[in-house]
């Protein structure tokens, strides 16, 4: 077979024939949950930690996924393993679950979920070019929703201020990552990554109140610990950021990625910065895998 194969509701079937009902809540009102993971040489990375995320999701919103916590784990193992016939030496896959709330027309009624674990190759190619040049950060206007609201802790599919925020970027710079403020005007979050900055050598990531708790975020503050690298956690105005000496991101796909301008404000010349070298460096023999020359040599 020359397509992927996915878990759906209970069956190995090919990917193109994963579809949902136009009335499942999912698709008609984001009411789902979502995680996403990566493997280094064919290996998934931290997928306890991904799988305590999406359980502690589904908890929240109070969705059960006719699974268990293990079942859910031997499926995303299962599927790098079924989908082997289209591994591609010196790539990876990038994996992915979706839990929806069902086809019901209220919370009320008890209907299946539906269930998808899948797999694709990593878009090496979005940003493969960043490590050496750094990626451009726009704060856009569009909020992170309110804790009050809608606690960024889910990692959830009811994404429109995403979406929004993703235009706003792409209008000043279409190669831009978005990025989000808080109802304070505090920076918040990326759209699916989290958002860093350096000062004097130290590193400091917003408070998790009002982000989602990335499994990328936390590998990186236990990396920096071993590398003798401080970290601080607060919040992080604008100005804080405009004058940086160095800023990056995280989020599964790239795990750390040099930032070089924000707002088209150049933050340095030196790009990637000391100390994001050290975090590239220390993820690299971490997994096993160069991130970098395996992000070029894919693109």
């Amino acid at each position: 077979m020359s397509e992927f194969v996915a878990y759906f509701n209970g069956d190995w079937i090919p990917k193109s024939e994963c579809k949902v009902h136009i009335s499942d809540r999912g698709f008609a009102l984001g009411d789902a949950i979502y995680e996403a993971e990566r493997t280094f040489d064919g290996k998934i990375f931290d997928l306890d930690g991904h799988m305590d995320r999406l359980f502690r999701s589904l908890k929240y919103v109070r969705i059960d996924p006719s699974v268990t916590y293990e079942q859910m784990k031997s499926l995303c193992i299962e599927s790098v393993d079924r989908n082997m016939h289209m591994w591609k030496d010196g790539h990876d896959f990038a994996l992915r679950q979706y839990v929806t709330r069902g086809s019901g027309s209220s919370v009320s009624e008890t209907v299946p979920p539906v269930v998808y674990v899948g797999v694709d190759y990593v878009g090496f190619r979005r940003f493969s070019k960043m490590y050496d040049e750094g990626g451009h950060v726009i704060f856009a206007r569009s909020r992170s929703y309110s804790p009050n609201s809608l606690d960024p802790k889910i990692k959830h599919l009811s994404r429109m201020n995403f979406a929004l925020a993703e235009l706003e970027a792409a209008d000043v710079d279409p190669d831009s990552w978005p990025v989000l403020l808080d109802q304070d005007g505090n920076i918040s979050e990326g759209v699916t990554f989290n958002f860093w900055i350096i000062k004097d050598g130290v590193i400091i990531t917003p408070r998790d109140k009002n982000i989602l708790q990335g499994v990328t975020r936390k590998t990186v503050i236990d990396l920096a610990k071993k590398l003798d690298i401080p970290v601080i956690e607060e919040d992080i105005q604008l100005y804080d950021a405009y004058t940086c000496d160095e800023a990056f991101i995280t989020a599964t796909s790239h795990s750390v990625l040099p930032i070089s301008k924000l707002d088209g404000r150049p933050i340095s010349e030196d790009i990637p910065g000391p100390v994001v070298r050290q975090l590239i460096s220390g993820w690299s023999e971490m997994v096993g895998v160069d991130i970098v020359d395996q992000a070029r040599r894919n693109a």
